[in-house]
Parts: C-alpha cells; sequence; structure tokens
C-alpha cells in the first residue's frame, strides 16, 4: 500500500509531502496505482521548481518520495505554489476515491 502524508500548517497551508510504499495492484512496471501517485507527486515537484523558480527539499529512492518547501522569501509565489500543492491533493484524492485498497492520503498539521 501507498501512504501519502500531507503535512499542512496550522493556516492549512502545505508545507510539504512524502509518499512511501509500492501499492501492490499489478506487477512491478504493469501497476497503474504506483505509475500514477509515482507522475503525480513527482510531476508536483517538477512544477512547483519550473514554474514559480522555487525548490523543494526533496529527497527520492525505490518506493519513497519526500519533498517540503524551503522557507519562503516574501516575494515568493505562494499562492501559485499552494495551488499546485492543493492539486495534487485533489489528484491524489481522486485516486483514493477509486483505489482505496492501495492508497491512503493522510493530512497531519505541523507544530
Amino acid at each position: 500500500m501507498i501512504i501519502v502524508r500531507i503535512e499542512r500548517h496550522e493556516d492549512g497551508t502545505i508545507g510539504g509531502f512524502s509518499s512511501r510504499g509500492h501499492a501492490g495492484y499489478a506487477d512491478r512496471g504493469e501497476d497503474i496505482v504506483c505509475a500514477a501517485v509515482s507522475a503525480i507527486t513527482v510531476g508536483t515537484v517538477n512544477s512547483v521548481e519550473a514554474l514559480t523558480g522555487i525548490e523543494m527539499k526533496a529527497k527520492m529512492k525505490d518506493g519513497f518520495l519526500s519533498a517540503r518547501l524551503p522557507v519562503l522569501p516574501e516575494e515568493s509565489p505562494k499562492d501559485q505554489i499552494q495551488l499546485l500543492l492543493e492539486s495534487m491533493q485533489v489528484m491524489l484524492a481522486s485516486i483514493e476515491e477509486s483505489y482505496g485498497e492501495y492508497i491512503k492520503i493522510k493530512q497531519v498539521t505541523l507544530t
């Protein structure tokens, strides 16, 4: 099962996320759930960096991706960044709705 952890600040904004595990929906290389989650999460990190110029602190290895926003300068495009991260959450929730036995999303509040 894939566990996605979305980390929110107390004001509700997303500060980072992680994805861990393999779906087990199908054999490796044929697993559409794993492929979708990977495309969405990696694509979001790439989109934040390419479209806003903000480099997320990311770590990736087999079955694991962790990405966190750095402390953002005052003039950074915070609304655009949040829109991209919220879009990722919506896409992942759609997958969870259809394939809930293979992916779970957990929302946590950062303290």
